[in-house]
């Protein structure tokens, strides 16, 4: 067996380069990455900011007039580019389909820097929240998606806990983990319409 050394002809250990560090940042550069950021992921003016100023944080700035972040997300949401009312709308339809309740839609779109006016239309309506719950109770098997209903205390308080996590409301929970059987819970999500 051959011996290899670690020491390749560069003279590096490993054959690895040092990175070197990219530079600072100027406006040209600032605004480079929010066009990048926008036209990669759909986002809020509040996770483009925090996206900005972490990139900040880390590259640091070359100017001597500090950055203009809100100025930066004003003009990406003036070419909408970045649109709060749209995205909360998006994200909340996406989290009731998926089984979340009111308050963790208004939790996730509170991070994600959305107004309370557009958090407020995104938690849905009535009849809205009302199939979430359902949705979250078929998603996990829980009553009535389960075959039978759960009468064990212990499971019982597993499940209440499972769907509070999940920010449904305890009338709805209660609601559904009482039920006779689904036809009487789909009858109960649609009495708002």
């Amino acid at each position: 067996m051959a011996f290899t050394s670690s020491v390749h002809a560069s003279g590096r250990a490993g054959g690895r380069r040092q990175k070197t560090p990219p530079p600072p940042l100027d406006q040209a550069a600032l605004d480079a990455l929010a066009l990048t950021y926008v036209a990669r992921f759909a986002t809020s003016s509040g996770r483009l900011a925090d996206y900005l100023r972490r990139k900040l944080r880390e590259r640091g700035w070359a100017e001597e007039s500090p950055p203009d972040i809100a100025a930066l997300v004003t003009r990406m949401a003036e070419r909408r580019f970045v649109d709060d009312a749209a995205f909360s709308a998006a994200k909340g339809e996406s989290l009731r389909r998926r089984g979340y309740g009111a308050r963790r839609i208004d939790d996730t779109l509170n991070h994600d820097g959305i107004a309370e006016p557009l958090r407020a239309a995104a938690r849905g309506n009535e009849t809205e929240r009302r199939h979430a719950v359902l949705a979250f109770a078929r998603r996990k098997r829980f009553w009535p998606y389960s075959g039978e209903p759960c009468l064990d205390p212990a499971m019982r308080r597993k499940h209440l806990a499972a769907y509070l996590r999940a920010g449904h409301g305890l009338d709805h929970v209660r609601r559904v983990m009482d039920a006779r059987d689904l036809s009487d819970l789909e009858e109960w999500a649609d009495e708002h319409e």
